[in-house]
């Protein structure tokens, strides 16, 4: 596994609530100072080959060449946007791992979303009114009409049920995700591989006191007598963050320390439980590997839903507490497009930058019941 790419750098935005700090901020105006960033940081600019950017229900276009060329790279860097909607930052690194396969260099990966910012969608509503007549489109359909393609918050709240979940433990999670996120702030862990956005310096949802007593009495939303309420779920998000990559040869001249990719896998699951998505992606990541829960030294697996997140972990044989150590997307917040990078940023900070070495595991469930993971290893 010594020729797979390497990590060598990781920043991404504060990460702010829908309509709140980053409210104004447009997702090109998120992505372009990362890449900037990164570029300034590379120790051979002049070898970036392309950008390689995550983003869904966005202003169209291609992001990633528009950030790229935005952010002062030279003309002949190329961009390539992808949608694989929460996937969509891991996807990105997966993408740019098979173009140094290829072409040895540097690539940017990542993922960017603004809730805040991103267009509205409308559709011809078939009626008599005349071609002007527009109906909103809110939610796109995952699956064909023969499957069963509940809402992730539903699908959710039925996970947690079927795998035994209860109420009590979904709030002691969410509840300690934001008092190890407000710690975290607190002590500037974060502060290293965050850059300022918009004056906006840190992330914005994590909340003192909240526990599990107070998150007890939040009722739930997405069915009657259901578990899962709108505090031991994510929030809606605006952020971005972008990794910066080289092939194993080139990274082997550098003297810098990095995160190499062991393996990565995308894999299909169960439509109707989309939620659940990361566990065959992650069982398939140790088949692969010969690698088991006990091998990974920092897990970063996404917190969509307490009681989702919580039967993930059940389910391939880690213990919640491992999990998202310095906080998770519970407290810290889930922009779509942007989490898969967002994740493998909080694992390069805790490996790499914290100076702890080892292996690292993040992973992902996505809409339409896939999952995606990812194994590194600090070399």
């Amino acid at each position: 596994m010594s020729n797979q790419p390497v990590i060598i750098d990781a920043v991404r935005t504060p990460i702010g609530t829908e309509h709140g700090a980053l409210k104004h901020a447009t997702v090109d105006q998120l992505v372009t100072p990362l890449i900037a960033e990164l570029a300034a940081r590379c120790p051979a600019p002049e070898q970036i080959e392309q950008v390689i950017l995550g983003n869904l229900r966005g202003p169209g276009g291609n992001l990633a060449r528009y950030c790229a060329l935005d952010a002062g790279l030279p003309q002949r860097v190329t961009g390539l946007t992808v949608d694989q909607q929460c996937g969509a930052g891991l996807a990105a690194v997966e993408c740019a791992r098979g173009a140094l396969a290829l072409n040895p260099g540097f690539v940017l990966a990542g993922g960017a979303q603004s809730a805040s910012t991103q267009p509205r969608t409308f559709w011809p509503d078939g009626s008599t009114a005349g071609p002007d007549a527009l109906e909103e489109f809110t939610r796109a359909p995952f699956v064909p009409e023969r499957f069963d393609d509940p809402g992730m918050g539903l699908a959710a709240d039925l996970v947690a049920a079927e795998h035994g979940i209860g109420r009590q433990r979904q709030d002691a999670y969410a509840a300690r995700s934001h008092e190890r996120a407000v710690r975290s702030l607190y002590a500037g862990t974060f502060d290293a591989e965050i850059v300022p956005v918009a004056d906006v310096r840190s992330d914005e949802r994590p909340r003192r006191g909240f526990t599990a007593e107070r998150l007890a009495r939040f009722r739930p939303i997405f069915r009657d007598g259901g578990t899962v309420t709108a505090a031991n779920s994510c929030g809606v998000n605006d952020g971005a963050a972008m990794v910066l990559m080289t092939d194993a040869e080139t990274h082997a001249g550098l003297g810098l320390p990095g995160l190499r990719i062991l393996d990565a896998v995308t894999i299909g699951g169960m439509p109707a439980r989309p939620g659940f998505g990361l566990v065959p992606a992650v069982r398939k990541l140790y088949e692969r590997t010969g690698l088991g829960p006990g091998d990974f030294d920092a897990v970063e697996c996404n917190e969509a839903f307490a009681g989702q997140i919580l039967a993930c972990l059940d389910a391939i044989g880690i213990p919640d507490e491992r999990n998202c150590v310095q906080g998770g997307a519970l407290a810290l917040g889930h922009p779509w497009a942007a989490t898969g990078a967002v994740l493998l940023t909080r694992l390069f900070t805790q490996l790499v930058r914290e100076e702890r070495g080892g292996r690292g595991l993040a992973a992902i469930a996505i809409a339409g019941g896939m999952g995606a993971a990812i194994a590194v290893e600090v070399c």
